[in-house]
């Protein structure tokens, strides 16, 4: 026993170290993946873009983003982490550092589109941080490292007084180079995970063909946790874009406000994912998520009210009056919005290793993907509702209909798995559900 404990602190060590590299590197790339939210403002502006087509160039790298995750995730179980995401971290900022010498949409459009494969360093990381961690420990885990999330934040912070001070095109260049001294950096501080360690010892299986990576794909449960995580992380993702573009066009900040209230909105939505994993850890998954859906609901419908002007047939004549949500009213809300979308994120990761511990990477990649697509498909759905229907709250009204659909779905399936859980034994639970 006494032999055994130089190389449990060894592996403790190399878990610590893994996981908090793993969540500053993912802090950068978070940084770069949303770096239209602030400089996307300029842009539009230089360029005379509409609403939707703003929605589309702040997206593009969402979509790059999601897209990549699942592929990515694949790899990170053959290859490691290590390798993978050092890779991806020094392909982005080449993307980042083109973006700079953009001058027309289409070639900022396509820029975006590498600078989007920041986004899927968030596959390479659940799949590489969850190898060092038991099953009792991931959800704490997994959650800490999502506070990368508030790369966003970040970026809100920062990103406008660069911009105001050098201009956008120095954002750029300042966040590629961020994103190169990251990936050197953590190439020389981590170590390989414990499963890649093993089949390069010959004491592990080698890898599965690519084919069998995706079997688990076909069960329905691995699109239902992908729906709930379209919310709880691409709803965020999403307005995390877009919140800056709202203020300014409904309260009239300007864009140095904008993005520290849009920055006021992600920290506490990026940092408290880490509290959300150990609630799923200590009172289940269910639970949180439950309450997640149920607060975002109130949340999403209450922002969701537009503006207006009523006229009361009163006894004495007409009583006008007129209803609006406040500025500090509207922070206050969409703070407990992002709260809440914080703790699901958590949730709907917390049964990945659980249910498929074999096939994290592609299970967490498809989950990550179609959360990140979310996050492309919503600024643009945002533009357009703006567009079409000329109301700025719309945005909200549509995240009402998503997160009540969620919870519905997900209030339908557990009644059905109770109910045959009654039917097969009377013992039988689903803690992670």
């Amino acid at each position: 026993m006494t032999a055994n404990l130089p190389a449990a602190q060894s592996q403790d060590s190399s878990s610590r170290q893994a996981l908090v590299m793993s969540t500053i590197a993912f802090t950068v790339c978070f940084a770069v993946w949303t770096i239209f939210s602030i400089i996307g403002v300029r842009i539009k502006q230089e360029l005379g873009l509409n609403e939707t087509e703003f929605g589309l160039l702040v997206g593009t790298p969402i979509l790059t983003g999601s897209l990549v995750r699942m592929a990515l995730g694949v790899w990170t179980d053959r290859y490691g982490g290590r390798l993978v995401y050092t890779m991806t971290m020094l392909a982005a900022a080449v993307a980042t550092f083109l973006l700079a010498f953009a001058h027309s949409y289409e070639q900022m459009l396509l820029a975006a589109l590498g600078v989007g494969l920041a986004g899927g360093s968030f596959a390479v990381g659940v799949a590489y941080v969850s190898r060092f961690f038991p099953a009792g420990k991931q959800g704490t885990a997994l959650g800490i490292f999502g506070v990368g999330n508030v790369g966003a934040a970040v970026t809100k912070f920062l990103a406008p007084l660069v911009l105001l001070a050098w201009g956008w095109q120095s954002v750029a260049l300042i966040w590629a180079a961020a994103l190169v001294v990251m990936a050197i950096v953590f190439w020389f501080t981590t170590d390989d995970d414990p499963v890649i360690r093993e089949r390069r010892a010959g004491k592990a299986a080698p890898a599965r063909s690519f084919w069998q990576e995706f079997a688990p794909l076909k069960n329905l449960q691995v699109w239902r946790f992908a729906f709930y995580y379209f919310f709880t992380f691409g709803a965020f993702v999403a307005l995390s874009l877009w919140l800056p573009r709202y203020l300014i066009g409904v309260y009239g900040f300007g864009i140095a406000t904008a993005g520290m209230i849009g920055a006021a909105y992600s920290i506490p939505a990026s940092i408290f994912r880490a509290y959300g994993g150990v609630l799923s850890d200590r009172i289940g998954a269910r639970t949180v998520l439950y309450w997640t859906f149920s607060v975002c609901a109130v949340a999403t419908l209450v922002l969701s009210l537009p503006s207006a002007d009523y006229v009361v047939r009163g006894i004495s004549g007409p009583i006008p009056f007129h209803v609006e949500i406040g500025p500090l009213a509207f922070i206050a809300v969409a703070s407990v919005l992002g709260f809440f979308m914080s703790l699901g994120k958590a949730a709907v990761y917390k049964h990945i290793p659980v249910y498929y511990p074999q096939n994290v990477g592609a299970v967490g990649g498809v989950v990550g993907m179609i959360g990140g697509l979310g996050g492309f498909i919503l600024p643009i759905a945002f533009g357009a509702l703006n567009d079409l229907t000329g109301v700025w709250s719309s945005c909200f009204m549509l995240l009402f209909l998503i997160v009540v659909s969620c919870l519905v779905w997900m209030h339908v399936t557990i009644r059905r798995m109770e109910r045959a859980a009654e039917v097969e034994s009377p013992s039988l639970s689903y803690a992670a559900e």
